[in-house]
């Protein structure tokens, strides 16, 4: 799963999804992205294929397994999201959530 939602970020920022650019996004090295990309392929959530403009880049992309397995990923994290924040009001999830997607946001300006 983690190589599939590195390439749907990466899409979703319209960044060109190669297994270098994955690796970047999860902060690894290239042959362990390569790896975890082989295994999303393998699983059917992934696909790559030959760049038109350049072929020796190689572009991956999410299957649409691969969008149901991340859409059932993230209802689960909402799941425990929401156990782990019993008895919270709504108004503190919401604080929360905002402020680690400003965080991430801010690692992401600063190239961290």
């Amino acid at each position: 799963m983690l190589a599939t939602e590195a390439v749907a970020t990466l899409v979703g920022r319209e960044e060109s999804a190669t297994v270098n650019a994955v690796a970047d996004e999860i902060g690894i090295d290239q042959s362990g992205a390569s790896r975890l990309v082989k295994s999303a392929v393998d699983a059917g959530y992934l696909t790559v294929t030959t760049a038109p403009s350049d072929g020796r880049r190689r572009e991956v992309s999410v299957t649409s397994a691969g969008l149901t397995a991340l859409r059932q990923a993230h209802a689960w994290q909402e799941e425990i999201f929401a156990e782990l924040t019993a008895g919270w009001s709504q108004r503190r999830r919401d604080d929360f959530q905002r402020a680690m997607a400003d965080l991430i946001a801010r690692s992401y300006a600063i190239g961290a």
